[in-house]
């Protein structure tokens, strides 16, 4: 019994033991050696299909899941649980979204280059030098308030696909793009109105979890607004918008936020957030 429990339990250890595995907020601008190379289809060990990758089985995603899931809830800013939830519970749906993303063509341009997201990747001078009201000088304006950085993205370890693996991925590196587009801080409220819309646009399991276990945290005024008012504009605009994983979002730091919200269908947020918990 005992040699069967470290061996359910061993992938989990490994994932504790990791030092580049986020542990707590999202705050500060560590750097991680994973955010510089792309997910791809080569040998790296005996069963493994990408540099972080961690085989388990069906049981073991089972343990990982609901352990992940109850420390996700606890804590919403643990983004490591949150992470090991959404590699653990939505093989199927992300198969959905490589899908998606292989008949569009610009999906079909990233799936194929694979970017990553990081501050070793992006270009921040360039950024800094854009004008007022591109989208480029709005995410790093993001950055800059929110005090949080592209590297704090943990690397995905979970899948069993390295395809589907670079998919979840890039869902992760792209978030703080959404926030950006949407017009949402990084309080709880901004984060839980975030994943109203991801929840929406993705179907993964761990965004609708999220979405309807966090605002249990919240003050009854922001629930009320939330209720009333956010959570109407976030699903309506996570309808009407293609898909965001299709957007090559480093090739429009220059197009003005304004037009590429119009692009995709986001209206402005009914609201300001900030200061409301």
């Amino acid at each position: 019994m005992a040699t069967l429990l470290r061996g359910l339990l061993r992938p989990l250890c490994a994932f504790q033991g990791n030092p580049g595995s986020s542990t707590g907020k999202r705050r500060g601008r560590g750097k991680e050696s994973q955010g510089r190379v792309p997910l791809r289809a080569v040998s790296h060990g005996a069963g493994l299909l990408y540099p972080e990758h961690i085989p388990t089985s069906p049981l073991q995603k089972l343990l990982l899941a609901a352990g992940s899931a109850g420390m996700a809830l606890y804590d919403p800013y643990r983004h490591d649980m949150v992470a090991v939830l959404g590699e653990t519970t939505g093989h199927r749906t992300l198969k959905v979204l490589r899908d998606q993303m292989k008949r569009d063509p610009e999906g079909a341009q990233i799936l194929q280059e694979r970017p990553r997201i990081s501050l070793s990747t992006l270009d921040m001078d360039k950024l800094r030098g854009l004008p007022e009201g591109s989208f480029g000088c709005a995410y790093l304006r993001f950055l800059d308030v929110n005090r949080v950085s592209p590297d704090t993205r943990a690397p995905t370890r979970f899948v069993d696909d390295e395809e589907l693996a670079y998919v979840i991925q890039r869902y992760r590196e792209i978030h703080d793009m959404l926030h950006t587009l949407l017009g949402m801080p990084t309080n709880i409220l901004g984060e839980i109105v975030v994943k109203w819309f991801e929840a929406v646009q993705t179907g993964l399991p761990m965004c609708i979890l999220s979405a309807l276990f966090g605002p249990i945290q919240l003050s009854a005024q922001s629930l009320r607004l939330l209720i009333s008012e956010l959570i109407p504009w976030a699903v309506e605009n996570g309808r009407r918008a293609p898909c965001v994983l299709n957007v090559y979002y480093e090739r429009r730091w220059e197009q003005p936020l304004q037009a590429l919200r119009q692009e995709l269908g986001i209206t402005e947020p009914p609201l300001r957030v900030e200061g409301l918990v």
